[in-house]
């Protein structure tokens, strides 16, 4: 290998050695194996499952942008793998059943493990003396025993199946957190006797049901719902710890549902090991004691198939932050459990049950239309990083922090909100907008909103998702910085995208997140929008350079001052930068998000190409950013990577780089336009605003020449792409530099 060295200004001209890069990307296609009936009949065969990420990433680009992470393939998620006589591929998305491959599978949301809307326990650290959750409150008051073995998940259902064999009826239920099967108990009901029944054990609830199917552990029992007669023979139940699943199957000589319809209603709670009954809350946690109980003392968590509402900023008219707190407390749809949470209060769940069609699963058939297509959803995913089950209070960031934060979603299942247009996707696929969410919000701060909806409908149409960052405060660092692009890769597995169509944007803390990702990797993005945020640090605003960029500030903003926002805009304005600046003067800091209407943002972001080869690239680096445990590292961006520090305790250095080989002269900026204008739309009155655009001028034509040049600081070593800069291997190098720097020219 044969490098380059410079020292101040000098002309040097070498022909160094390549230096190959080799991407492997796998596909992977996920299938499942019809049933004999299915095979034999030829009805309902189980299609596979595409996997969009070649198409969906950039990988075509050398090297790839963005972190390694991006590209790396799903992980091993135990509880979404088939054992035995299961075989469909899961549904992923909360809410939603379908039939596949002879089975019913319901999908529920996750952490959505509340229970009943009662009295507030005073102790719990997500109620209402948390801070961390202002803006995603709960409605369900229960909380979990202090005891870790509940990992203040138990009861939270991931998925039932139900599929119909020769001699039995099996059913499968998924929890997202289970150290101890003895310490959590469901049921099932099955069938309709044309009135109520109260459940079991001493569970609190009632529904429509003719049998009762009980399971707790390894030991379950069917229960005559009228007569409360235990039915032989029992059913049998298989544990699978490590996947978190119970397999139990009812033998059909205790209860056949031949091809019958047959109404099913679930749900999960604690299981009391020293009274043989579901576990009853109290008014305050214990070591072995829920707390937080209604009038009713009702003891589930969870309930299965389940309609809930979305966030409804339209109906918010408040304007300070103690309003808005106190709408997050009386709606409180965030963890999609509202419904839930008011009819086990009551003690009524009969609003939510399935009717399963077992001629359906006899014969194999497929049926997706309970499967929704577009709009607001929440998906599922499984990460490569877990650090326990369930929820971690204590391991949230805290305001502020910049060291290494798990943060409370400790396992291995994430949730994620996505908004899926209603236009086709164009030829190339989808664009995809990336939509941060806000300080002690979480992943549903968009769900429902025109903010997503607005973004997702503009230009060709965009995939909108919102990460959950792994909780309320990670500020899109360190393992919450690793879950938006573990996200990413989800959504690109799952749709097809343009990969060359990305927007960036985010409230309050996911502002400043969008400026802090945008900085680390410009050449993943075409455009970013910050609303009411300014960037944290400032020495990183070189790097963007190519992404023009849209700010949405607030004269009365308590939270992010104009002072700061408009050291931001400077900061632009100094760098010569592109950008488009919305002041408005009568709105705070919440405003923007209740006024719920983007068309300026939609309009901006609907045309976010990324420009892959710009011809004048700057980019600082600050290794501190980085975390090698989150797998979100990076050297550079665009044609210029590679770069190392040569004195690492100055905590950064730059690259400037100007490629002739383009024909084309810098950009210049353009003269500041500004102008006045009124919002209307939106939940609120008109809302004046002063607005300052400032563009680059066309750039003019040079020569064409074999020609870079180069200005570092700090920078001890970078790589250049000759071919991505329109220059030859024998490419002249024009450099100045504040010490010895060495030069890696790649694929020549």
């Amino acid at each position: 290998m044969k490098t380059i060295q410079c020292y101040r200004r000098s002309t040097l001209v070498g022909r160094p050695m390549c230096v190959a890069v080799l991407i492997a990307v796998a596909m992977t296609m996920t299938s499942c194996r019809a049933s004999e009936r299915a095979q034999a009949s030829g009805v309902g065969l189980c299609a596979t499952t595409a996997d969009y990420s070649a198409q969906s990433l950039p990988i075509n680009v050398a090297p790839p942008p963005g972190p390694a992470l991006l590209y790396a393939p799903a992980p091993r998620a135990p509880q979404l793998e088939n054992t035995g006589v299961w075989e469909a591929r899961p549904i992923l998305i909360s809410g939603a059943s379908a039939y596949r491959c002879g089975e019913f599978l319901y999908q529920d949301w996750l952490f959505d493990d509340r229970g009943a809307a009662g009295a507030p326990d005073l102790s719990d650290p997500h109620g209402l003396a948390s801070t961390s959750y202002l803006f995603s409150r709960k409605a369900g008051t229960l909380t979990y025993p202090k005891d870790p073995v509940y990992g203040n998940n138990a009861a939270d259902l991931v998925e039932l199946r139900i599929k119909a064999l020769e001699d039995t009826t099996a059913f499968r239920v998924t929890l997202n957190t289970l150290h101890d099967p003895e310490r959590v108990a469901f049921t099932i009901a099955l069938g309709n006797a044309g009135k109520k029944f109260s459940w079991p054990y001493d569970s609190g609830v009632e529904s429509p049901a003719e049998y009762f199917l009980t399971v707790h552990g390894s030991y379950g029992e069917l229960r005559n719902a009228e007569s409360g007669e235990l039915v032989t023979p029992g059913p049998v139940v298989r544990l699978d710890v490590e996947r978190r699943q119970f397999d139990v199957r009812v033998a059909r000589a205790a209860w056949d549902p031949k091809s019958d319809v047959v109404r099913v209603s679930a749900g999960v709670g604690l299981w009391d090991g020293d009274k043989g009954t579901f576990l009853k809350p109290g008014l305050v946690a214990t070591q072995n004691q829920s707390g937080g109980a209604s009038v009713r003392q009702v003891a589930m968590f969870n309930v299965a198939f389940r309609e809930e509402p979305m966030p409804d900023f339209g109906r918010f008219s408040g304007r300070t932050i103690v309003d808005a707190v106190l709408h997050a407390l009386l709606q409180a749809r965030f963890w999609r459990e509202r419904a839930q949470a008011d009819a086990l209060r009551d003690g009524d769940i009969s609003e939510f049950f399935a009717e399963v069609d077992f001629a359906k699963l006899r014969e194999g058939r497929v049926d997706e239309s309970g499967v929704p297509k577009i709009g607001h959803m929440n998906r599922i995913y499984a990460s490569r990083f877990e650090f326990g089950q369930g929820i971690d209070y204590d391991r949230e960031c805290g305001l502020g922090s910049s060291g290494p934060c798990d943060g409370p979603l400790i396992g291995q299942l994430q949730p994620y909100a996505v908004y899926v247009p209603s236009k086709p996707p164009a030829d190339r696929g989808y664009g995809l907008s990336l939509l941060l969410h806000a300080l002690s919000g979480n992943y549903n701060q968009f769900l429902g909103t025109n903010h997503a909806s607005q973004l997702g409908e503009s230009g060709p149409g965009f995939i909108v998702a919102t990460p959950a960052a792994r909780g309320p405060d990670g500020f899109y660092s360190d393992i919450a910085e690793a879950d938006v692009f573990e996200v990413w890769a989800d959504v690109a597995r799952h749709y097809p995208l343009d990969p060359d169509v990305v927007a960036l944007s985010g409230v309050s803390m996911g502002g400043i997140g969008s400026f802090r990702l945008a900085a680390r990797y410009p050449d993943l993005f075409g455009r970013m929008m910050a609303i009411v945020a300014s960037t944290p640090v400032s020495e990183l605003m070189t790097s963007l350079r190519n992404i023009p960029i849209m700010m949405t500030t607030s004269v009365l903003d308590e939270l992010q001052p104009i002072i700061l926002t408009e050291a931001t805009i400077s900061t632009l304005n100094r760098l010569g930068l592109r950008y488009d600046a919305l002041t408005f003067l009568t709105w705070d800091h919440l405003t923007p998000s209740t006024y719920d209407h983007y068309p300026y943002g939609a309009d901006f972001l609907g045309q976010s190409r990324v420009d892959r080869n710009p011809p004048h690239v700057s980019y600082t680096l600050n290794p501190s950013l980085d975390s090698p445990r989150a797998r979100v590292t990076t050297r550079g961006a665009y044609w210029v990577t590679g770069i190392e520090l040569r004195d690492p305790d100055e905590g950064s250095g730059t690259i400037d780089a100007f490629s002739e080989g383009f024909g084309l002269a810098d950009a210049q900026p353009a003269p500041l336009q500004r102008s006045n204008g009124v919002l209307t739309g939106g939940n609120h009155e008109p809302a004046p605003f002063r607005r300052r655009t400032r563009d680059w001028l066309p750039a003019e034509p040079i020569p064409i020449q074999d020609r870079i040049r180069l200005v570092a600081r700090n920078v001890s070593h970078v790589t250049l792409d000759p071919k991505r800069a329109r220059v030859s291997c024998a490419v002249e190098l024009e450099v100045e530099s504040d010490g010895p720097i060495e030069t890696t020219l790649v694929g020549c």
